[in-house]
């Protein structure tokens, strides 16, 4: 095993710019990385990465959360297990697949996202970001839970905080007290909000978690607030990203981008093939319970293991010219890429498995196809091309684009 110093450091400025190269480095020369300044073993390979997550003889734990998202969000139910966390989930998981989500849920998506289409359908010019994938999902969630849509940029800015915080790999200290305030200030928004919910149910996803009932355990209020803080921060985030990510990935392929306008069944497979070649979060920890054996070492009991999913993602032991983008490819299953049994890792695997896939499917599936109705001859503006941001999750900061508009 080596240290950092011989690899790209997952903190430099160049990692962050293009972090692509380093991982093809990790993977083929220094598969386990002792990484000083996280206190944390990093690990690149897909084999060793899905290993982790599917953690078939329970050698890793999600402990990491204690310090890593409790300190934002509380206690959630990722940092849960046993039967614990099969309540939790068993409470929360019918909302987000089934009945609920074709007949409660998907209305809400259709119209959030042809409201925000509305506002530049007839300009000709767009920013995918800023006007549209920054807004949709939040909206959404707000929309779901029953919330105040009007208080859109509260919940935008208390996610932003939340997702600093989680990626602080450096320990600014500024970020740390940010998102503590974040914690705060998102309970004395929402305590009042469940309280009265519970007086008076309806039927958002709000009044399903304040109703719900497995085993004769209910969620507390504290539950659902978590809860609530963990949906805005994750499904906001990287729905957001992925979006952005999609378009700048057939934008920058058009045959690819015709292909999808063409058929809007591949909408499906351009999501799958964007969580695999630039998924919106690239890192993902968890804990030793054991120690434990993988490509290039042991880590030992009780090690924090930073797993790369943005390299996993690229790994030439697993997918055919992994540094390609191509929507066609057979390796990759676009009918598995949203359950538990998915062959990429950008919704983790096994019993931590995103809860809120099939709701992210749903959200990417409508949106991407009203996008594109609003915007036929869609192409990138004049001498741009899309640069991703970010480390722990990343994706394209603008997406500046010109269409001619068509009558809605």
């Amino acid at each position: 095993m080596s240290t950092a110093h011989r690899v790209p450091d997952i903190l430099s400025s160049d990692f962050a710019a293009n972090p692509y190269p380093a991982y093809a480095v990790m993977r083929e020369k220094e598969p386990l990385i002792w990484h000083e300044a996280t206190q944390s073993y990093v690990i690149s390979r897909y084999e060793d990465v899905e290993r982790v997550f599917k953690d078939k003889k329970a050698q890793f734990t999600t402990d990491n959360y204690n310090w890593q998202i409790e300190p934002v969000h509380g206690k959630t139910i990722l940092q849960m297990s046993g039967r614990e966390h099969a309540v939790r989930r068993a409470l929360v998981a019918p909302a987000f697949r089934g009945t609920d989500l074709q007949e409660k849920f998907l209305p809400v998506i259709e119209r959030n996202s042809s409201e925000l289409i509305d506002g530049f359908r007839h300009s000709g010019t767009a920013d995918l970001v800023g006007d549209y994938a920054t807004r949709f999902p939040v909206n959404v969630i707000a929309d779901m839970l029953g919330l105040d849509k009007s208080d859109h940029a509260r919940f935008h800015g208390w996610y932003t905080t939340v997702i600093a915080f989680l990626g602080n790999l450096s320990g600014d200290p500024e970020v740390t007290a940010a998102g503590e305030r974040t914690r705060v200030e998102f309970a004395e928004y929402m305590f009042p909000i469940i309280r009265e919910r519970r007086d008076r149910l309806g039927d958002d996803l709000l009044s399903t978690l304040c109703a719900a009932e497995v085993d004769g355990v209910r969620m507390s209020d504290e539950d659902i607030k978590a809860f609530c803080s963990l949906l805005l921060a994750a499904g906001g985030e990287t729905t957001d990203k992925a979006i952005a990510s999609i378009f700048a990935n057939l934008l920058t392929h058009p045959d690819q981008l015709a292909a999808v306008r063409d058929d809007r069944s591949l909408i499906a497979a351009a999501f799958a093939e964007t969580l695999r070649y630039t998924p919106p979060v690239h890192m993902i920890m968890r804990q030793t319970a054991t120690d434990v054996e993988v490509s290039g070492g042991t880590i030992p009991t009780g090690a924090t293991v930073t797993c790369l999913i943005g390299a996993a993602g690229r790994d030439p032991g697993r997918y055919h010219e992994p540094d390609r983008f191509d929507i066609f490819r057979t390796d990759l299953s676009t009918t598995s890429a949203f359950s538990a049994a998915a062959d990429h890792l950008a919704f983790a695997l096994g019993r931590h498995f995103c809860v809120g896939a099939l709701l992210a499917k749903a959200e990417v599936e409508i949106g991407v196809s009203q996008l594109l109705d609003a915007m036929p001859d869609l192409r990138l503006a004049d001498g741009h091309h899309p640069a991703e941001q970010g480390v722990f999750t990343r994706g394209p900061q603008s997406l500046p684009v010109r269409f001619t508009p068509v009558p809605a």
